[in-house]
């Protein structure tokens, strides 16, 4: 007999037994709970530290600090023309605080666009420095001389950075170091020269660079903080310095951010269908999931408070070579005393890992609530699946050392709200309108704060595609 005939007498043959289909309609099913593919291991705000705050905001108060206009210049990019947005100019640390935006829009025309090659010389150490270079895209290696003539390197500079601003100010100033394009570069050139016949057109543009060139240079730390003069080593009736601690005068508040919606259950549905499952505890409990993760990714990415965003520039690094190193992790660890943990994109780790390869090194792994974490120098790696990753193929490595009492990163939250299922995050009900509908508010708040500058540093625009 054929297999087609086989086929066809077991079709016609009558049933002896009772089918699975029919028979699963008196059957109780196992059932799992609802799944959701969002949530994530959230490794940021189990590790962070919390603090419960009251009235909504928390003041860090720091020593003064005097700004020295380090910050980072947006462009504009139209085909391929690039221009600098004139109020970012007020980044230079000569132009710091110059508010006149027809000034400022005319420094802005006349910036010379020009582009480098990979490897091209941009600027020599010991030649004259007659114009401020502005970084519109690419990175930019600044070469010194070592204590016996050898090159070495004291940066990278990426998108947004600027060098040789001195020559603003100083007509004599000369390249201290060499510049030297690492990869294709477009850089905006503003000619002191250019600078000089502006100024002499405008009193308010002259005025500002000559109280900038007279006002004597505050005494600071390293950190650019007021110094506290002090007396060391000496010996016999010598006058004993005078001095005191000043705070800055305005310090900043961090506000509790909120992250809200408003859940809605048909009392049908939590009336008829809560076994086995309770439908509204189910429902409450993915709407939590969805929250956290909300949670996460603005602690990581919002503009006002997220760790991104609240990096000061000189604890922000560039890798050597494009893809993150052990060198550029032991750079990035080297910028704080005491860093807790790194958190990094899961594609960043593993990139991080074929470098590791590479050089046949193997990272220690440590446990964490029974997950084995990779480390680095001892610190742990954490995946952070909210950090960004560029179109480019780019992303961020983040360092942190926590807790207020190591003078670190801390998160902000507000325990005891009413209605709390959780710190700082409560479930209120809202009532049932007329169309048989329940209502609760779901809220959480939270915020992050960096107490002093150097507890958070991150490695940018590192290249996760490269084999």
């Amino acid at each position: 007999m054929s297999v087609g005939e086989e086929v066809r007498a077991e079709q016609t043959r009558p049933q002896q037994s009772l089918g699975t289909a029919a028979a699963r309609n008196l059957a109780t099913t196992t059932k799992s709970v609802p799944q959701m593919q969002e949530i994530s291991s959230r490794w940021l705000l189990r590790m962070l530290p919390w603090v419960d705050i009251q009235g909504g905001a928390y003041r860090v108060n720091r020593r003064l600090t005097f700004a020295v206009g380090d910050g980072r210049l947006t462009f504009v990019k139209t085909g391929d023309r690039v221009e600098v947005i004139p109020a970012e100019l007020g980044e230079l640390p000569a132009l710091r605080s110059y508010a006149d935006e027809e000034v400022l829009s005319e420094l802005a025309r006349r910036c010379q666009q020009r582009d480098f090659a990979a490897g091209e010389v941009i600027a020599s150490f010991g030649s004259q420095a007659d114009a401020v270079h502005l970084l519109a895209h690419g990175r930019v290696e600044k070469i010194g001389t070592g204590p016996y003539g050898e090159d070495e390197s004291l940066g990278i500079l990426a998108d947004g950075s600027y060098f040789g601003d001195q020559a603003l100010l100083d007509q004599d100033a000369i390249w201290e170091y060499t510049a030297r394009a690492v990869t294709a570069c477009t850089v905006l050139v503003l000619p002191r020269q250019d600078v000089q016949q502006i100024a002499e057109r405008s009193g308010t543009l002259r005025e500002h660079l000559r109280q900038h060139r007279s006002v004597p240079r505050q005494r600071t730390n390293k950190y650019g903080e007021k110094e506290i003069d002090l007396a060391a080593g000496h010996s016999g009736e010598p006058d004993i310095p005078h001095t005191f601690v000043d705070y800055e005068a305005s310090p900043r508040e961090y506000e509790l951010s909120v992250a809200q919606t408003v859940l809605r259950i048909h009392t049908r549905v939590a009336d008829l269908y809560n076994q086995p499952m309770n439908q509204t505890e189910q429902q409450i409990r993915l709407t939590v999931e969805a929250l956290k993760e909300r949670q996460e990714h603005e602690l990581v990415n919002n503009r006002e408070f997220g760790l991104l965003h609240n990096c000061e520039y000189d604890q922000r690094i560039q890798p050597h070579a494009g893809v993150p190193s052990p060198d550029d992790m032991d750079e990035l660890l080297s910028r704080r005393r005491g860093t807790k943990l790194f958190l990094a994109h899961p594609r960043a780790i593993a990139a991080f890992g074929r470098e590791l390869n590479k050089r046949g090194l193997v990272p220690e792994t440590i446990d964490i609530g029974g997950n084995r974490i990779p480390t680095w120098r001892g610190v742990p790696v954490f995946p952070c699946n909210k950090i960004p990753v560029t179109e480019a193929r780019t992303t961020s490595i983040i360092a942190m050392r926590t807790g207020e009492q190591e003078q670190g990163v801390i998160g902000l939250r507000a325990a005891g709200i009413p209605d709390e299922i959780e710190p700082s995050l409560s479930v209120r009900f809202m009532g049932i309108n007329e169309q048989a509908i329940i209502k609760y508010l779901v809220t959480a708040y939270y915020s992050a704060a960096v107490l002093v500058p150097d507890a958070l540093g991150v490695l940018e625009n590192v290249e996760i595609g490269r084999w």
